[in-house]
């Protein structure tokens, strides 16, 4: 049994080498945080064999072998967070893009192991990044590739496609391997079929949907239909078909009683709830939780940088009240048991990047009223479940896939902490933090004029 620094044998920025058959590591001290029971306890040792967790509880010293990670006293070990809205896509110049150089880095940096994008712009590239990740050609977390949005965000979506080859587009995705399907400005009868199709490859529908105006479809319908998630509002009758739904969130009364049927519709069906808190505030006023515990504009080029300090923001008023209206509303939600799950939902525009906003929306569950321990699940055992990966995915258990990510303070005693990553492991290989970010550092987007044209 070797005792070795953390640092020896985390790989220098490339793919890992798995461990042979037999072979692993242990993971001793610090607190490891029991999914079951809501809290840390002392980690007397996490064993991984190959990409698995073997044991959790483990006596180091019979563990022949293995090489030795000692943590610190202060170290806080967690599963890897499931990201279920995770954009790859910026807005930089001219068109919105997905970007799969630093986006797949910063993620996995900032121990967000399991990323579902819920709808690509460019379904092709994403899907040859899912590709190189899994084959050990370039770092990034482990993607579930969700295709084209079906519907109208879809650059040439049409409403009259017929139910035969919407069908075929559906099982077109899925031999490419999409392993989820997100609707955004679709048509009742093009969602139904969505979600019978899906289900019938054993996949998940998730959608953005809206009030039932102009021919939208309202969540409660969705509902109804079978559809396994909804994003961004409850809907139901507090959205009613006669304007769009944005503009009724913002006069929305949080304590307006109709919520409690929507609610308790999707308690019934078990319909899982993504709230992207954050999501509006990036367009509000930014008064808490956006502040840079990392300067995320260091993953810029400079000439990213230098035309972002250009322009004029502007505060989106609705957006502002949405996002405080939504705040109340999911603690009124979590508190009926409903189900939640953590989606970041932030394209960047040249400030921000989606890799970090995970512990953005950890910190806004947890002002909405939420108990950290609860938004940790959020963050891991809920995605998992939602996602069909409960079994190998969103706790520190003996047969479950090996993802975990180590800060520095207690999460329970302030969620803020989730910041402080220094360490990840996805899949049994470990990463130290600060070398996965700094290899990306300035990588981010067009270098000049003429290759802005491209973004």
């Amino acid at each position: 049994m070797r005792f070795l620094p953390l640092i020896a044998i985390l790989p220098h920025v490339a793919p890992p080498i798995p461990a042979p058959p037999g072979d692993g590591l242990v993971l001793v001290g610090g607190h490891v945080f029991d999914t079951a029971r809501g809290d840390f306890s002392p980690n007397t040792g996490i064993v991984v064999r190959g990409a698995r967790f073997f044991e959790v509880g483990a006596d180091p010293s019979k563990q022949a072998g293995l090489d030795v990670v000692r943590l610190k006293d202060d170290d806080f070990v967690l599963p890897g967070i499931v990201d279920l809205h995770a954009h790859y896509n910026v807005r930089l110049f001219t068109r919105r893009r997905d970007e799969t150089r630093v986006n797949p880095v910063v993620y996995l940096a900032s121990g967000v192991t399991t990323t579902f994008p819920a709808g690509e712009y460019d379904p092709k590239d994403m899907i040859d990044l899912r590709r190189r990740i899994d084959a050990g050609e370039q770092l990034g977390p482990r993607l579930l590739n969700s295709g084209p949005y079906y519907g109208s965000a879809r650059k040439g979506w049409s409403h009259d496609i017929s139910d035969e080859d919407l069908v075929k587009d559906i099982d077109h995705w899925v031999e490419q391997g999409v392993q989820g399907f997100k609707a955004k400005g679709i048509r009742a009868r093009q969602l139904r079929v969505l979600i019978e199709r899906a289900h019938h490859h054993g996949l998940t529908v998730t959608a953005h949907l809206d009030s039932g105006f102009k021919d939208s479809v309202n969540p409660k319908d969705a509902i109804l239909m079978g559809i396994d998630r909804i994003e961004h509002f409850l809907g139901g009758e507090t959205l009613p078909p006669t304007r769009p739904a944005y503009d009724s969130l913002a006069d929305l009364d949080p304590a307006d009683p109709r919520i409690d049927s929507i609610i308790r519709l999707f308690v019934e069906h078990r319909v899982t709830f993504d709230a992207t808190l954050t999501a509006y505030g990036y367009f509000g006023r930014r008064e808490e939780g956006y502040e840079h515990w990392v300067d995320e504009r260091e993953f810029f080029t400079p000439h990213v940088r230098e035309a972002a300090l250009k322009r004029t923001r502007r505060v989106d008023e609705q957006f502002e009240k949405i996002q405080r209206v939504n705040r109340k509303l999911i603690r009124r939600f979590f508190d009926a048991g409903g189900t939640i799950s953590l989606g970041t939902d932030h394209f960047s525009s040249g400030e921000f990047l989606p890799g970090f906003s995970a512990h953005r929306e950890l910190e806004a569950l947890v002002r909405a009223g939420i108990p950290p321990a609860d938004a940790i699940r959020i963050a891991t055992r809920n995605g998992a479940r939602a996602i069909g990966m409960g079994d190998r995915l969103g706790s520190i258990e003996p047969g479950k896939l090996a993802d975990l990510f180590v800060v520095r303070g207690d999460p329970l005693r302030d969620i803020r902490a989730t910041r402080t990553v220094h360490t990840v492991m996805k899949g049994g290989a470990l990463y130290d933090t600060r070398e996965l970010l700094d290899s990306v550092k300035g990588k981010l987007g067009p270098g000049n004029d003429d290759e802005a044209k491209e973004w």
